[in-house]
């Protein structure tokens, strides 16, 4: 992978250097659990390489695309402040990079540290094109947790036997739910529980009496998971790359598109044993799911001169918590809270200028004429905000936004509520059928947001991890069954919310967020299970440009790829 760093002419503790990386986007034969594939990926290498900078660096990263696929990469998590054009979803920030262009992803990490990770943005093509983004703190910044021996990416993904591309596709086409994956994997392994797959494990080796981090990543397509290292304690440090007050706990929940550190503490000395780290998913919704576990393991470095033989030692399974353990999720969402100390502040919204309310779930399109369709009934599986299934458009919104022709791309009449009100956690109306539309949320620079977001039961409740481009948010409330608008805010924690880029909608139930909306440009807003994504489960803010010429948004890049 090409990389090199400029250095700034400034001293290097006032201002960030400016880091060089190339990803080229190249097809790679591939094996794993007996199959071979020819698959897309990045500098031949699965998962991609690792990304690293420091706070307040300065990013110049070209994509060159050597594959028939269009291409887009999103920096998930990272803010973009004026620089929406280095986001990358396809069709909303940017026209795709098209088969022999390459296009600069350029963008400077303001007021952020830790774990995020990159993606593509287009289609299924993030099932194998993705990897880590590790934000250090600047220089001499240390971090609010004891100094690790060794920082360890963890980064869990899906693999599928087939082409992901084909399978969505062939869905889309007969309006059925798409086949699952055939294993889940650990930083591209999916390790001995799976068939012809005992050569394919993650190992960690570690030291006794050490302290290291685990930068965990869920790049899953469509699962969340729950993991956990056998007879091992994890404290929690940091959540979507925001520092959180430190707590301890056997099992972690993660959904696609969060991150999470935690600090791992071995035994004190050589335990004569191996121990396994698993993950499997929580699962709340009624459709297939791949019911597998992914499994790496835990090695302890032998004593010199040990007679020990790895294979002769024991090796200790970690107790999972069940599929469907919604009690655990909910326990261990809510132990997640911001430091809010005076290095680093919660500065959640208390003023509160647009209140929103956006129903979270899957509906139904009719059947194409003269077609049968493999969806509830014999229609299409849609899913929708406030009951509208984003359609794609044929330009980039930001483009359109910002060349003033919006006209037939987009509407800017995004309902602040659901049109039909009705008991969205009880018994589901009979119509299931969604609008369709694409449609955007205008917001004027600075404007203060609360939004709930409510979890329904049309076609079965179902945990949904909402994603927003461009922003932190508070989660400042959650609960089951129906929001209630005159109780619910009563409980709202205004004082330590955990900050983050993704949430869990709760299965039957709602989450409450704030944030301000500082950053002009068009922000998607989608579920990270990507089959969620593919029926519509998606929207976008538009966030208008401030008076100053720091809430503007900056002109965009000569090499920005035309649709």
């Amino acid at each position: 992978m090409g990389f090199f760093i400029t250095l700034c002419l400034l001293p290097q503790h006032a201002q960030g250097v400016t880091r060089h990386y190339e990803l080229n986007i190249t097809m790679q034969s591939v094996t794993r659990l007996c199959h071979t594939k020819s698959m897309v990926t990045v500098n031949g290498q699965f998962p991609g390489p690792r990304i690293v900078a420091r706070e307040g660096d300065r990013l110049l990263i070209k994509v060159s695309n050597h594959v028939p696929n269009n291409i887009t990469i999103h920096w998930h998590g990272i803010r973009q402040l004026r620089s929406g054009w280095a986001d990358g979803p396809a069709y909303i920030t940017q026209c795709p990079i098209q088969t022999g262009q390459s296009y600069v992803y350029n963008f400077t990490i303001t007021g952020q540290r830790g774990t995020l990770w990159w993606h593509a943005h287009i289609s299924w093509l993030r099932s194998t094109v993705y990897g880590p983004l590790i934000i250090l703190p600047k220089h001499n910044v240390p971090y609010p947790f004891q100094k690790p021996y060794k920082e360890v990416p963890i980064i869990f993904g899906e693999w599928f036997n087939t082409d992901p591309e084909a399978i969505i596709s062939q869905a889309l086409r007969t309006g059925g739910g798409p086949n699952v994956s055939d294993a889940y994997t650990i930083n591209g392994l999916p390790g001995p529980l799976y068939n012809c797959s005992k050569k394919d494990t993650f190992k960690m080796k570690v030291k006794p009496g050490k302290t290291y981090l685990l930068r965990m990543i869920n790049a899953a397509l469509n699962d969340e998971l729950f993991f956990s290292i056998a007879n091992h304690t994890l404290t929690v440090v940091e959540a979507d790359a925001i520092y959180v007050k430190p707590f301890e706990t056997d099992t972690i929940l993660i959904t696609p598109g969060q991150t999470t550190n935690v600090l791992l503490k071995t035994k004190p000395s050589f335990s004569g044993a191996t121990f396994f780290m698993t993950a499997r998913p929580y699962v709340t919704g009624q459709g297939t799911f791949d019911n597998s576990t992914v499994a790496g393991i835990l090695e302890y470095e032998s004593p010199i001169h040990s007679s020990f033989s790895i294979k002769n030692l024991p090796l200790f399974m970690p107790t999972l918590p069940h599929l469907n353990d919604t009690s655990f999720a909910t326990n261990f969402t809510k132990k997640l809270r911001s430091l809010a100390s005076q290095e680093f502040p919660t500065n959640v919204p208390d003023r509160v200028d647009e209140r929103f309310f956006f129903t979270i779930g899957l509906g139904t399109n009719p059947c194409d004429q003269n077609q049968t369709c493999q969806g509830p009934n014999g229609t299409k599986f849609a899913a929708s905000v406030n009951n509208i299934s984003f359609v794609q458009p044929n330009a980039a919104l930001l483009q359109a936004h910002f060349f003033g022709q919006s006209n037939g791309v987009y509407r800017p009449d995004f309902p602040i509520n659901p049109f039909h009100w009705f008991n969205y956690t009880g018994n589901p109306p009979n119509n299931t059928m969604v609008g369709n539309g694409t449609k955007v949320m205008v917001l004027p620079f600075n404007t203060s947001v609360e939004l709930i977001m409510q979890d329904t039961n049309i076609l079965g409740a179902e945990s949904h991890p909402l994603h927003l481009h461009g922003f932190n948010f508070f989660v400042v409330g959650q609960g089951f069954g129906n929001y209630d608008p005159n109780k619910d805010p009563k409980n709202f924690n205004l004082v330590d919310p955990i900050e983050r880029n993704t949430v869990g909608v709760p299965s039957g139930g709602w989450v409450a967020i704030r944030f301000l909306a500082d950053n002009p440009g068009v922000w998607f807003m989608h579920c990270h299970l990507e089959v969620h994504t593919s029926w519509g489960l998606k929207m976008a803010w538009l966030v208008l440009d401030g008076k100053l010429p720091n809430q503007k948004l900056l002109p965009p890049p000569s090499d920005l790829p035309k649709c």
